[in-house]
């Protein structure tokens, strides 16, 4: 039976469309679709899914919008609609309803490991579905088949000097990419709009899949790692991407690797890079100029940066109370920190107020592969040390690690050191959760983001004289 017979369409099973389509599944040949072909399965269901929800709930209001929210960066305010995943502040992210632990129980692994394939989570972020081996390795196949970038494209980033960062490589390359747009190319031609998801399914597969060339160019032009090698149509996106960067042949590396992918993929829609991804493609930029976006806001140091900062706080405090330090001197240390004005970096968060599964994840795959290391003993340390003192100095109102907590040691055991290129695996990593719903949004007929907007001054005449 197929694997679309055996799923469940979680995020619009309460349609009957959807029912009839589940129905029908069941007599699909033996042959398993593709995931584009499952995609065009799901569409006409999920467009009367929105449809219905509309119908029944168009009008319910939300709740009040305080001043507060649009002086404090919309913090909270509901203003989207994002489906790959939802982040509730006590049980952490879900993908499409799962959570971490159940994604790295049910996607399915590389032969002899025990880490999910992104490639799973993909199929996971755009149907909802569970995919089967089959179908996964024939993803890899598809990525591996499409992962060559144009002969432009990488002269242009051979002609970038060393010192420039490799973010704005990164955003300069996928932006180059628009060159060989399939939707830029179907929207001059006069493409229904029904169709736009044809072609914007096209150009995210396309993303996806030059972005290891992409990242292991600029990661070998900037640090002198040689020459790139070439990718394997045999071996899975991560093991591609780990070899690329010179780490192939580390297998705990490549497990590292599939496992950083799939916990950073996607956070909900409102953090920067992801709405900034859903914001551009709202006025039908392509998947390339929207991603391009994305990379930009993740840049900044206060949304993509945040691992390299635990990284130089540590560091830092080994350098002044050495290694193995006793609780008192790391309590000091952290102390000193907040008495300085300045927060403990990985620690809390903007909407959690638990600790952060994608930590808990990270510091599981450590116990397992490197439980001595001075650098994961020293995480482990502050990790029980941090919360209590934070409550006690009244600091956060979430006192628990984030998933920046972690990354950074973990790629520094492996030797991958140089802490400016780590927002390039931050950025190869979110495009999954971008691109999925750059797709959606096309197959739904999204409009343009237009919010509203107040100046302060239209603020205090709105409520002057009011109670």
């Amino acid at each position: 039976m197929a694997a679309s017979a055996r799923s469940v369409l979680r995020f619009s099973r309460s349609s009957p469309v959807a029912r009839s389509a589940l129905n029908s599944a069941r007599f699909y040949s033996t042959k398993q679709p593709t995931l584009k072909e499952r995609l065009a399965e799901l569409i006409p269901a999920e467009i009367e899914n929105v449809k219905a929800i509309r119908a029944a709930h168009g009008k319910k209001s939300f709740g009040p919008v305080v001043v507060d929210q649009l002086y404090g960066g919309m913090r909270g305010l509901p203003a989207l609609i994002w489906d790959g995943s939802v982040l509730d502040p006590d049980e952490g992210i879900r993908f499409r309803g799962k959570t971490i632990p159940e994604i790295q129980e049910l996607l399915p692994r590389a032969p002899g490991g025990s880490e999910p394939l992104p490639e799973g989570l993909f199929w996971l972020l755009l149907t909802g579905e569970i995919p089967t081996q089959e179908q996964v390795a024939e993803l890899s196949r598809d990525w591996a088949a499409r992962s060559a970038i144009p002969e432009f494209v990488e002269e242009i980033l051979d002609r970038c000097p060393p010192t420039l960062h490799p973010m704005s490589q990164f955003s300069l390359a996928v932006t180059a990419l628009n060159h060989d747009s399939a939707f830029a190319k179907a929207y001059q031609d006069g493409v229904s709009k029904k169709e736009y998801w044809g072609p914007t399914f096209e150009d995210s597969m396309d993303l996806i899949a030059k972005l290891p060339n992409i990242a292991g160019r600029i990661y070998r032009n900037v640090y002198g790692r040689g020459k790139l090698p070439a990718i394997d149509p045999t071996k899975d996106y991560s093991h591609n991407l780990s070899t690329l960067l010179g780490f192939g042949d580390n297998e705990a590396f490549n497990e590292l690797l599939r496992l950083y992918i799939t916990i950073h993929s996607d956070h909900e829609g409102g953090n920067v890079s992801a709405h900034t991804g859903k914001l551009v493609g709202s006025a039908l930029s392509d998947p390339f100029l929207a991603f391009g976006a994305s990379l930009n806001g993740l840049a900044g140091p206060l949304h993509g940066l945040a691992n390299q900062e635990v990284l130089l706080w540590l560091r830092k405090m080994q350098s002044q109370i050495g290694e193995n330090a006793t609780d008192e001197a790391v309590q000091e240390y952290i102390w000193s920190t907040l008495k300085g004005g300045k927060v403990v970096p990985g620690y809390g968060h903007a909407v959690l107020r638990k600790t952060d599964p994608r930590y808990t994840a990270q510091r599981e795959f450590a116990l397992k592969h490197l439980p001595d290391d001075a650098l994961f003993k020293l995480v482990g340390q502050i990790y029980n040390l941090v919360p209590d003192i934070l409550l006690e100095a009244g600091k956060a109102k979430n006192p628990w690690p984030n998933v920046d907590a972690h990354s950074g040691v973990l790629l520094t055991y492996y030797g991958l050191t140089e802490m400016n290129f780590y927002t390039v695996l931050f950025g190869v990593s979110r495009s999954f959760g971008v691109a999925a719903q750059l797709i959606w949004d096309r197959a739904l007929g999204a409009p343009l983001e237009r919010p509203k907007s107040y100046s302060s001054d239209a603020i205090q005449k709105m409520f002057k004289d009011k109670n």
